[in-house]
């Protein structure tokens, strides 16, 4: 079998490493966690009730660079959960 079409799945967990799109989640999980006091949730920003209270509030931006940065999508993530 050709060595480049072989995954390395097995060896990942193997050597309890996580694979580099899980480290990005992990690490943007942990920033969020971390910098909690800094951000709002719902039921903060406005006085209504909804199904989503206990979420994070996402900041409305249209720019496109703002939205794939580290602090609008390490919200959304965790919203996700």
């Amino acid at each position: 079998m050709n060595s480049s079409t072989n995954s390395c799945r097995d060896l990942f967990k193997k050597l309890n490493i996580l694979p580099l799109q899980s480290q990005y989640i992990f690490s943007l999980l942990l920033f969020v966690v971390k910098n909690r006091d800094l951000l709002r949730s719902n039921s903060e920003a406005h006085n209504i009730s909804t199904r989503y209270d206990s979420d994070l509030h996402l900041p409305i931006e249209n720019l496109t660079i703002f939205q794939r940065g580290a602090y609008y999508f390490g919200i959304r993530i965790f919203n996700h959960l």
